[in-house]
């Protein structure tokens, strides 16, 4: 009994490994032709209306997500968490008026930042083919990593930190 107990933990364990690097391998891929935008991006405003300015001592994650997208709506909390200690620009692509974006955030209570991306402009900029995608910025607002699908909140801080050496 123990003997096919450690076989199947064996085998368990292998399998999360092999899904693991199936995993990020195809976001490595699917990552591969983002672009490198500018990130002065002029006369940036949020949903609320404010102008945004990025700061420019820090690192900066800028997440590409959409209402509509189911794999946006779970990675959500983990940006929450994020914005809390990092500076962290989202832009919702595609998904309605400031009002209905801000609905969604206030009904999910999120309070992160958010330009609306109406017509799908600042995605174009980016390259961005598949929703969510994200990009991590260094304090000279170099792209030093990039991610596409759902990424957790330990591996978001974990780059957030390494970005900022």
């Amino acid at each position: 009994m123990v003997k096919k107990l450690k076989y199947y933990v064996k085998e368990i364990i292998l399998f999360i490994v092999i899904i693991t690097i199936f995993a990020n391998a195809l976001s490595l891929y699917k990552s591969h032709g983002l672009n490198n935008a500018d990130l002065s991006l002029a006369d940036i405003y949020l949903t609320n209306n404010e102008n945004y300015s990025l700061k420019n001592d820090r690192p900066t994650l800028v997440h590409i997500w959409a209402i509509w997208c189911p794999t946006c709506k779970v990675e959500a909390s983990n940006i929450q968490t994020l914005s809390k200690s990092y500076e962290v620009l989202t832009i919702a692509v595609k998904s309605g008026s400031n009002s209905d974006i801000n609905n969604w955030l206030k009904a999910n209570g999120y309070d992160y930042n958010v330009v609306n991306d109406q017509t799908g402009f600042i995605s174009a900029n980016f390259k961005v083919a598949v929703f969510p995608t994200t990009l991590i910025y260094d304090k000279n607002k170099k792209l030093v990593f990039s991610d596409v699908g759902y990424t957790s909140t330990w591996g978001l801080f974990l780059r957030m930190w390494w970005a900022s050496l």
